[in-house]
């Protein structure tokens, strides 16, 4: 009988469901969008119900494929956007509040009330994050202070919650199941780095009960079992959960300590395994577990630093400016000029992640002269995707102490080969792009196959990956020097200007 792993990634646009056989191949995948909701500016939400729909949605049409039958799924895996915070009816599943996404700077004047009481060293240190609104604590509070009818919900013990990948697995096994993975845990500020379980002192901070959220489980390892879900058997176990960024760190194969990769999404991470070592930064990153394999395995921990706006610029220069029609326009329209003609563009538009960690700042365009046009735009917004990682990559080896290998690069911006140009141009250093740029969902199929017994180990998983291309720096280092010093300068106008930290 053949098997295959069915694979959820749910994105902070859209829903991916994939399906990949025992070789490792991916066979299809559908994708399905749903509504963004900006009640105020910094402020973004989705409709759980929008999210669950489009997972439905996007596995009808997988499996009207009829690539495989339904009973050949021995296992599914789930990625998805992380710090996404949801509270949901435990009686219904229906959630009680739009939830707020990782996005979302609503909780700043809270965080800053934290920091000015002199409770961040803490946080940090307990659960290896900054205290920024990005991280789910302070979503949940204000969910917790602005739902109708909570307090008797609460004294019920009606309220369950979690970030999105606790939420799927809840609709997936009927109500069965409150489950989140240590992965994901750990991006909420509410878990213990060290000891991998939630903090009572965290949870008093952060004035979180602990009786809503989920257990922590393994990344690999039976979670749960499906109940009730259209077009699925009763009984496939779900069998692999990661935060997307971690999800893709393990499709990527980077399973040594020093391997590193960035993820080219909706925002862009780099994330690089540091093995059993817990490793604080002092140069602005976070110290986040990237998986376990097994209840019985120790965590593997990673250093992370994400941009919050990387492929969401191009979708402001198709919806808010109105200079492409479609994402693919905005390589074709940058090749049109030779460089970014001095203009500059800080893509701030929900603050800005690390290294700085600015949630107040806002974005920026600057340099523009009469000889500027839509091109020099379109340019500038490719350099800024690179030179915001060329910041996190430079913090990195503050850290470490020591260069990194190549990076490893995945997500749907990785297909802009002008992109990866830029970005190997301004990093000095080559790019690897696999064949498979899903990584998001080639992680949670490994980690699903390796929790049923579909692969045994790692090396098997190696075998799979592949390399497409290899992209080289072609810059000097002056020509680098020169535009490293140019955007420094349009980022310290961004950090200074009106409303920025």
């Amino acid at each position: 009988m053949a098997s295959f792993v069915l694979a959820i990634d749910q994105g902070t646009t859209g829903s991916t469901v994939a399906l990949m056989d025992a070789r490792g191949k991916l066979r299809a995948s559908v994708n399905v969008e749903f509504p963004q909701i900006y009640p105020r500016p910094g402020w973004v939400e989705h409709r759980p119900a929008d999210i669950w729909s489009s997972v439905n949605r996007a596995l009808g049409a997988l499996l009207r494929k009829q690539l495989c039958k339904p009973t050949d799924i021995v296992a599914i895996g789930i990625t998805n956007q992380r710090e996404t915070a949801v509270l949901w009816d435990r009686r219904t599943g229906e959630a009680l509040n739009n939830a707020i996404v990782w996005q979302c700077r609503r909780t700043t004047d809270f965080c800053e009330s934290l920091r000015r009481a002199g409770h961040e060293p803490l946080i940090r240190h307990t659960s290896g994050l900054v205290l920024d609104p990005y991280f789910s604590a302070g979503k949940y509070r204000w969910l917790l202070h602005h739902t109708a009818g909570i307090g008797r919900a609460l004294k019920a013990g009606h309220v369950a919650g979690g970030t999105i990948d606790s939420f799927l697995i809840w609709q997936l096994t009927g109500g069965d199941t409150h489950v989140t993975d240590i992965s994901n845990a750990s991006r909420t500020s509410l878990m213990n780095i060290h000891s991998g379980q939630w903090d009572a002192t965290m949870l008093e901070l952060f004035e979180v009960p602990a009786g809503i959220l989920p257990r922590i489980a393994p990344s690999s390892g039976i979670l749960g079992y499906t109940r009730g879900v259209r077009g699925l058997p009763d009984g496939i176990p779900i069998a692999g959960v990661a935060g997307d960024q971690q999800a893709a760190l393990f499709g990527q194969a980077c399973f040594e300590p020093g391997d590193v990769k960035c993820t080219y999404g909706t925002g862009s991470f780099i994330v690089m395994n540091t093995g059993r070592q817990i490793v604080h930064s002092g140069a602005g990153l976070l110290t986040t577990v990237a998986w376990q394999l097994g209840e019985q395995a120790e965590p593997v921990y990673a250093l992370e630093g994400g941009a919050f706006v990387c492929g969401a610029a191009v979708q402001w220069l198709r919806d808010g400016l109105g200079i492409i029609t479609t994402a693919r326009e905005v390589e074709t329209l940058a090749r049109r000029v030779a460089d970014h003609g001095g203009v500059e563009f800080v893509p701030a538009l929900t603050g800005l992640g690390a290294p700085h960690w600015a949630p107040e700042a806002r974005g920026t365009l600057s340099g523009l002269t009469r000889g500027a046009g839509r091109a020099h735009i379109a340019r500038a917004t490719l350099d800024a995707m690179a030179l915001q990682n060329a910041d996190i990559l430079r913090a990195m080896e503050q850290d470490l102490g020591k260069r990194m290998r190549p990076l490893r690069v995945d997500g749907g911006a990785a297909a802009n080969n002008l992109l990866m140009q830029i970005q190997a141009d301004i990093l000095g250093r080559k790019l690897i792009r696999p064949k498979v740029i899903e990584t998001t969902v080639a992680g949670a199929c490994y980690l699903a196959g390796l929790g049923v017994g579909l692969w045994s180990t790692r090396a098997e998983l190696r075998q799979v990956w592949r390399a497409e291309r290899e992209f080289s720096s072609a810059m000097s280092a002056s020509a680098r020097r020169k535009r490293l010093a140019s955007w420094d300068t349009a980022l310290r106008r961004t950090l200074v200007a009106p409303g920025a930290a």
